[in-house]
């Protein structure tokens, strides 16, 4: 259970922030850039909801809620601990490929890349992907210093990114379609 009395500890004033662990480490850790991007797309999800309509929030709300689960788990380093630390599972995996799949199949197949865009729901999507994306290559990073960081939340980020990709073009093809990018339109 997390309990916060304080907002504000003033410790990050000096560049340092803490782990789960209690482990102090810079901010610009690779750790913590990872779980950080995991929060950006994780913000720009929320404002995406702002513009779903209620079937597709739940899904959102799911990943959103998720991707807590994500970051938890890398703060989290490998250790002893006196609490079960959150860990990112196959299942969670599982699901996401799941998702992919039944959206997917209701759409035409790509005869072109999608620029982002469309509708607000839809743009917002493609930026949370890009996000994901990115916090994706630091935890790749990161994996090369800490081989013992949880495999799992790589596959997560990349399935996320793939499902955030097929959202984006499910609500699209329900209304102003994808936008296509055009090879050398303005040469």
């Amino acid at each position: 259970m997390v309990e916060l009395t304080r907002i504000y500890t003033k410790g990050g004033d000096k560049g340092k922030t803490s782990l789960s662990s209690g482990q102090r480490v810079d901010k610009d850790d690779l750790r913590v850039c990872a779980y950080g991007s995991v929060d950006e797309a994780n913000s720009v999800l929320g404002v995406a909801r702002l513009y779903l309509d209620s079937e597709l929030d739940p899904l959102i709300g799911r990943i959103q809620n998720d991707l807590f689960d994500v970051g938890a788990d890398l703060a989290t380093p490998e250790g002893d601990y006196e609490w079960e630390p959150i860990r990112v599972t196959s299942s969670q995996v599982d699901w996401l490929e799941a998702q992919i799949d039944a959206l997917n199949a209701d759409l035409e197949p790509l005869k072109s890349f999608v620029l982002p865009g469309g509708t607000p729901a839809s743009a917002n999507l493609h930026v949370a992907r890009a996000v994901v994306r990115r916090a994706e290559r630091e935890l790749v990073t990161l994996l090369r210093q800490d081989d013992s960081v949880n495999r799992s939340c790589l596959r997560y980020l990349n399935r996320l990114s793939d499902l955030l990709f097929v959202i984006a073009r499910s609500i699209n093809f329900g209304t102003a379609g994808d936008v296509l990018w055009e090879p050398q339109k303005h040469r």
